[in-house]
C-alpha cells in the first residue's frame, strides 16, 4: 500500500522555500559584513604588535571576541539555507555541512565566550596554570581547542557544502571558493605538526580570506533563486 503524499521521503526533508530562501540571504550577508569587520580588526591588531610572538591586546581583544560570537550564528544559519538549497541527491552532503558547521560553532562559542569573560580577571593572574586554561596562545587548552574547530570541524564543513554547488558559473565558483578554504583550513593543521603557529596563517585565509567571498556569492545566487521544494 503506498504511503499518503505527505509521508513520502521527498517531502520530509527541509525545503528552500521563500523563507528559507530569505533567511539564507540574510544569513549570508550577515556572514560577510561581520567577517569583513572582523578581518579589518584581527589586521589592525596585528600591525600594533611589537613581535609576532605578542597576543593582541584590549580593545582589540575583546572586540575581536565579540565579532566572532556574532559571526557564529550567521555561519550556521548560512549551513542551515545551504542544507535548505541543496537538491535531494546532494542532502547527505549539505547535512554533514551543517553537522559539523554546527561543531564548528558550539565549540568556538564556548572557547571564546570563556576567554572574553574569564581570561581578563585578575583573580587568576597569579596562578601557574592560568595560561594553560585561560590564554589564547600556543601551547594552551583554547588553543588547541580553536583549531581544532576551525582547521578541522570548519574545513569538513566546507568541503562537504562544496559538492551542492553545481550547473552555473557561479554555483560552480562557489564549489571552487568552498573547497580552496576547506583545503587550507586543513592545511593550517601544519602549524601543530611542524610547531611553528606561523604556518596556521595558511587555514586563516580559508575561512577569514576565501569563506566570506563564498558567503557573498551565494547570497547572489539565492537572490536569482526561485523558492522550490522537493
Amino acid at each position: 500500500m503506498p504511503l499518503p503524499p505527505h509521508l513520502l521521503p521527498e517531502n520530509s526533508g527541509v525545503s528552500f522555500t521563500g523563507s528559507a530562501r530569505r533567511f539564507g540571504m540574510i544569513s549570508a550577508i550577515g556572514t560577510v559584513i561581520v567577517s569583513a569587520v572582523y578581518d579589518a580588526a584581527l589586521v589592525a591588531g596585528i600591525l600594533s604588535l611589537q613581535s609576532p610572538q605578542e597576543p593582541i591586546s584590549d580593545p582589540l581583544f575583546s572586540i575581536l571576541e565579540i565579532l566572532i560570537l556574532v559571526l557564529m550564528p550567521f555561519m550556521v544559519g548560512l549551513m542551515v539555507a545551504v542544507h535548505a538549497w541543496s537538491p535531494a541527491e546532494t542532502k547527505a552532503f549539505s547535512l554533514m555541512a551543517l553537522a559539523f558547521g554546527s561543531l564548528l560553532a558550539g565549540l568556538t562559542l564556548a572557547v571564546h565566550f570563556v576567554l572574553l569573560t574569564m581570561s581578563r580577571q585578575a583573580a587568576f593572574a597569579n596562578f601557574t596554570w592560568m595560561p594553560l586554561f585561560l590564554s589564547f596562545r600556543w601551547p594552551s587548552i583554547p588553543y588547541a581547542l580553536d583549531i581544532l574547530a576551525w582547521d578541522v570541524f570548519f574545513a569538513v564543513s566546507a568541503l562537504f557544502a562544496a559538492p551542492v554547488f553545481g550547473g552555473s558559473r557561479l554555483a560552480l565558483s562557489i564549489r571552487a571558493l568552498l573547497t580552496a578554504s576547506g583545503v587550507l583550513a586543513l592545511a593550517g593543521l601544519s602549524g601543530v605538526a611542524f610547531h611553528k603557529m606561523q604556518l596556521r596563517n595558511i587555514g586563516i585565509i580559508g575561512y577569514a580570506g576565501l569563506f566570506p567571498v563564498a558567503a557573498l556569492l551565494i547570497a547572489i545566487l539565492f537572490y536569482q533563486a526561485k523558492p522550490r521544494v522537493f
